[in-house]
């Protein structure tokens, strides 16, 4: 018979070594009870005693060290050895339980999630299987339109394009891409176009559980393709098991345009306007004006247009003066078709920043969010706008945000490493200039930005090799040029920076390059007069980038001069 000195429980089972109440090593009894086993023995001398000594310091004066098993003396560590085990034995058992709680908690959270109705889906670039680059607006477009459709969703987050076709032509592996796009389910598609018939695979896929959810064939006729859109967002919907109310239902359903041929224009529109070269958006303006023409009621042809104007003084050289009214005429003439529409309330908010109204740019940036608080684009483009009238907090906020919703643009990483730049903060920004060159080692502003790192460092030859590639990779554009003039302006080779001065000159005579380009090189030559000089011609010519001035590290030498307060003064910032 065995007894517990702290709580005399009683146990009549010899293979016990301590407490089943609270951990302490039982004794040898051989006292007769007068209970059933596990009772405790109170009031009897025995136990008076085994009490005492648990108590009272022992006459002792040594104790074994229970790490070592060495034999310690001092009268302190009189009742260690005794009381020690108490302690340890309860945490032992709280531990194993807390590792079952953990297991058992961590099953049943991984089967919920699981059971749990999908909430966030990316939808690849369709694969263009016919064997005909002609026919790669149609697969692209395809996908962009289920996207689009999808968006519509309140309760459920779409991969904006941006972050999905950074996949396309690559290998699919469904579940690797859920975990880097941070979604629930992926949707990859396969198109075959022969002649009139096209032949559409989609398949949609659970990456929590690699279990697919859904796959059909579509056999339609290219004249069917406009329903057949349609009939595949709607499947997937029910398939991710949304409850849609009758507004959201719509939103799937939804005619944008009853014309097939005009709604084949459209995409052939944004397949061009998603390159962004001078060239491209050319062709894209003139496939959305054909869509229009095909049906004047088509609102998102003429959202398109607006998208194009708005940002071609960028990629063409072009006067803003001169594209920014079409853009304006295009997106108003879009929310009149349909007031519901987030796109051209978000094409206003570049056309009214780059016309320097930034009260309008930030009322339109909020009605586009309104509208459709997931689009991206809007919380991208309104956080430039609070740059560049000096609201900082605000607008990393907003970019943090347009990250959140689409977590591989590019070009909002790249504003991202730009706020980094302004906070001081060239580590961070550095890192994010990696990652995008890691993501898309073509990407020519990444390796701007990373070069003004370097300037900033005072690493300029370094910043000279990035500014080459950017060079290289942009086809020598005004703002890749202007930069690398600024850095050969800092390095003290003036004849380099007069040839890049020449040519953005002979640029600007033809109405192909701004003031703010030239007065970029003329900063790094430290010939601040001269830079004044320029940034007065870009004031007449209202150009776009003053709206950005405070944006342009480049022009951060010219900040200490009374001039640079009084030319921001002047544009509204």
């Amino acid at each position: 018979m065995k007894r517990c000195p702290q709580c005399n429980r009683v146990e009549t089972d010899d293979a016990l070594a301590f407490c089943r109440t609270d951990g302490t090593p039982l004794i040898n009894d051989s006292a007769p009870t007068s209970g059933e086993a596990g009772t405790a023995r109170l009031g009897s001398p025995a136990a008076s005693s085994e009490i005492d000594t648990s108590i009272l310091s022992h006459t002792t004066h040594t104790v074994i060290n229970r790490d070592t098993s060495s034999v310690v003396s001092g009268s302190s560590q009189e009742t260690h050895g005794l009381t020690k085990p108490k302690r340890w034995k309860p945490l032992i058992a709280l531990g194993a339980l807390l590792i079952i709680l953990i297991v058992v908690g961590g099953y049943f959270y991984t089967k919920g999630k699981a059971n749990r109705p999908i909430e966030s889906v990316a939808v690849l670039p369709f694969e263009n299987k016919s064997g005909n680059p002609d026919s790669e607006y149609l697969s692209d477009g395809l996908a962009e339109s289920l996207i689009y459709r999808l968006s519509q969703l309140s309760n459920l987050r779409v991969s904006p394009r941006s972050s999905v076709f950074r996949y396309k032509g690559k290998e699919i592996d469904a579940e690797k891409i859920g975990n880097e796009l941070g979604v629930d389910a992926v949707m990859s598609g396969r198109l075959i176009q022969r002649g009139d018939d096209l032949t559409i695979s989609v398949d949609l896929i659970d990456v929590r559980n690699k279990k697919t959810l859904w796959g059909e064939q579509f056999e339609r006729k290219m004249s069917d393709l406009l329903a057949t859109q349609r009939d595949i967002a709607t499947a997937i919907s029910q398939k991710l098991q949304l409850k849609l109310s009758g507004d959201e239902s719509k939103g799937l359903t939804k005619r944008y345009t009853n014309d097939n041929e005009a709604y084949q224009l459209y995409l052939k529109g944004r397949f061009y306007w998603n390159r962004r070269t001078a060239e491209t958006l050319q062709k894209a303006i003139e496939q959305f004006k054909a869509a229009a023409d095909k049906d004047p009621g088509f609102a998102l042809a003429y959202a398109g247009l607006a998208d194009c104007y708005a940002i071609l003084p960028f990629y063409s050289g072009k006067r803003g003066t001169e594209t920014l009214p079409v853009a304006r005429s295009n997106a108003s003439k879009a929310i009149e078709l349909d007031s519901s529409l987030a796109e051209p309330h978000t094409s206003l908010i570049l056309v009214n920043n780059w016309e320097w109204k930034f009260a309008e740019a930030e009322t339109e940036a909020k009605r586009a969010i309104e509208l459709n608080p997931n689009y991206a684009t809007a919380h991208h483009w309104y956080s430039r706008v609070l740059r560049a009238t000096g609201r900082t907090d605000e607008a990393w906020t907003e970019i943090k945000r347009a990250n959140e919703l689409d977590p591989l643009s590019m070009v909002i990483i790249n504003n991202i490493a730009e706020q980094y730049i302004e906070r001081g903060d060239t580590k961070s920004a550095m890192e994010e200039c990696r990652r995008m060159i890691d993501f898309d080692p073509s990407f020519w502003a990444a390796y701007v930005n990373l070069g003004t790192v370097f300037v900033k460092q005072g690493r300029y030859a370094e910043a000279l090799i990035e500014g080459q590639k950017a060079v290289d990779l942009a086809k020598r554009s005004n703002a890749s040029l202007a930069f690398v003039g600024h850095i050969y302006g800092r390095m003290g080779r003036r004849a380099e920076a007069e040839g890049i001065i020449k040519e953005l000159q002979a640029r600007y005579d033809k109405q192909q390059a701004d003031g703010r380009d030239l007065a970029v090189v003329y900063a790094g030559l430290d010939e601040k007069d001269q830079a004044f000089v320029w940034l007065e011609k870009a004031f007449k010519d209202h150009s776009c980038y003053l709206a950005i001035l405070r944006l342009e590290p480049s022009l951060d030498s010219l900040k200490s001069d009374p001039r640079w307060n009084e030319l921001l003064r002047r544009v509204g910032v």
